[in-house]
């Protein structure tokens, strides 16, 4: 790994302060530019080769001990943490699928407000349909949503919110932005697919 350093760093540093600096001797790196491969290191090289072949056969859905399971199922005999170890140092990981949520209650009780806007989306002037919807985001720290309100007359934002808990406050927090910004001076109708 050193040697590897100084090689790559050769060009810019001398050969002899850049040994000194990692502690090893210029005797000792000359002597490992002159090695040939080892044996181990060809094979790593060629296993390698098997274990992307099947990383992309099964669409990067396989992790180290099921590649290693097809390895031996080819006829190829390696140690499963030398797959592990492989994978890791090369960067192959699996493509871990989310797991799908449901966030529509669609066998509800509450009382549902009756269709106004009949898909009239063409509005003549601002402030009198303003449309909102709620998103979920995937993140790596778990669910996020969002709130938005759209004017329907412009198609702008006028408010949004973010929050961990999909609930009325979310959508509450996105209409009260809206008011705020617009500030409409008539009566507005709020449509949303609920």
């Amino acid at each position: 790994m050193k040697y590897a350093f100084i090689r790559d760093h050769r060009i810019a540093y001398e050969v002899r302060k850049l040994c000194r600096g990692l502690k090893v001797s210029s005797s000792g790196y000359y002597d490992w530019r002159r090695r040939s491969v080892s044996r181990r290191a060809k094979e790593n090289e060629r296993l390698l080769i098997e274990i992307r072949r099947i990383h992309y056969e099964s669409r990067q859905a396989y992790g180290s001990l099921k590649t290693w399971k097809t390895l031996k199922a080819c006829g190829i005999d390696c140690g499963k943490h030398r797959v592990a170890r492989l994978r890791r140092l090369c960067g192959i990981e699996a493509k871990r699928k989310r797991r799908f949520k449901v966030t529509t209650r669609s066998k509800h009780t509450d009382w549902v407000a009756p269709n106004d806007l009949k898909r009239c989306f063409h509005i003549d002037r601002p402030n009198r349909v303003w449309m909102g919807d709620v998103t979920s985001i995937a993140t790596q720290r778990g669910w996020l949503y969002l709130s938005v309100l759209l004017d329907l007359y412009s198609r702008k934002v006028i408010g949004w919110s973010m929050s961990n808990r999909i609930d009325k406050q979310l959508v509450l927090k996105s209409l009260e932005m809206a008011l705020l910004r617009r500030q409409p001076e008539g009566p507005v109708l709020h449509h949303t697919d609920r």
